[in-house]
């Protein structure tokens, strides 16, 4: 909160998302009542604002919603282990159960990242494989599926087991499950409906993918009172670094399947925040066929978009009441 004069000139500045009972002077004068100076707090930069909004938007969900705890799926990715920050952060890392799915497609590296994330931040780890009831459905559909190559059909299934085992926990144990999908990868549907997405709540549904990175490395070397996990590097900088990869096949990058998030990211602000055109946006130097690509896959996912879990708000237009565009159309951009 803040109140300005009349001429418009900051006169007093609360804190941001702290309960504050203070006193305001205001003075009348031959000009009208005007505002005496007082209070001025010093507002965090936006990486601190957004960080906080996430850790206190979860805190808040969680408490409306009657749970006091969480349990996420932790990959060894960047996503998943800013989310288990977030959460510790949010309701302390006693009340964070992680579970590490791995297949036979989850690498060495990831394993060890898993377990040094949640170390770090002191919260529970349980590994549980998925590669018994991977076999168990492949089995169940080889009459369906004989004859036929494996594809992403087989991808979609490793992540629904994932979201099954998670679910089971949340429901025997009163957990809300944390979903961990960022803005990029949920605009382009660049993630598996009933499978990662599956979850309660996303805390960071409204965080572009090379935020996540910036934002993992302003956690690592800022703490504050209203953080309830460890200060210090909670998030290695090895997955921070890493390749983004699903590591549901053999070698498998995010990168082979969508544009660099570099040159994703500024597209995907332009087409949902901006809401240029595709002309508009070539125009400014974008190579067209990417951009159309872009937009495709953004109007191609909008039903799985309203079935994804609800999060904060952090930009000028996340999704949800703020993008209202029809599941299905056949109009197309023009330009």
């Amino acid at each position: 909160s803040f109140v300005l004069d009349t001429g418009g000139a900051l006169a007093v500045q609360f804190p941001a998302f702290d309960e504050t009972v203070d006193h305001v002077t205001f003075r009348r004068t031959g000009d009208g009542w005007r505002a005496e100076p007082g209070r001025k707090e010093i507002l965090g930069d936006t990486w601190e604002s957004d960080y906080r909004a996430m850790v206190e938007g979860l805190r808040d969900y969680l408490s409306k919603s009657g749970f006091s705890s969480v349990v996420l799926g932790l990959s060894g990715g960047i996503d998943s282990a800013l989310v288990a920050a977030i959460a510790a952060d949010a309701i302390g890392p006693d009340n964070v159960h992680a579970l590490m799915l791995p297949s036979e497609y989850t690498s060495t590296a990831s394993l060890e990242d898993a377990e040094r994330v949640a170390r770090n931040l002191g919260c529970r780890l349980d590994e549980l494989s998925i590669e018994a009831p991977r076999l168990a459905v492949a089995r169940a559909l080889d009459p369906l599926f004989a004859g036929t190559r494996p594809d992403v059909t087989e991808e979609n299934i490793q992540s629904r087991l994932r979201g099954l085992l998670l679910m089971a926990v949340s429901n025997k144990f009163g957990r809300m499950l944390l979903t961990t999908g960022n803005k990029s990868e949920i605009a382009v549907g660049y993630a598996t409906i009933y499978g990662d997405m599956a979850g309660g709540y996303n805390p960071i549904k409204d965080l572009f993918k090379t935020r996540v990175f910036e934002t993992c490395r302003w956690r690592n070397a800022h703490h504050r009172p209203w953080m309830k996990g460890p200060a210090g590097e909670v998030i290695p900088e090895r997955v921070i670094d890493k390749p983004p990869s699903a590591e549901l096949r053999p070698g498998q990058r995010d990168a082979d399947t969508l544009p660099p998030y570099v040159t994703l990211d500024p597209i995907l602000e332009r087409l949902i925040e901006r809401d240029l055109s595709v002309g508009e946006i070539v125009a400014e130097g974008y190579e067209r066929a990417t951009v159309e690509r872009v937009f495709r896959m953004i109007r191609l996912s909008e039903w799985k978009r309203h079935q994804s879990a609800p999060g904060v708000r952090l930009t000028p237009r996340a999704f949800g009441p703020d993008w209202r565009y029809p599941i299905v159309n056949r109009w197309t951009d023009p330009t």
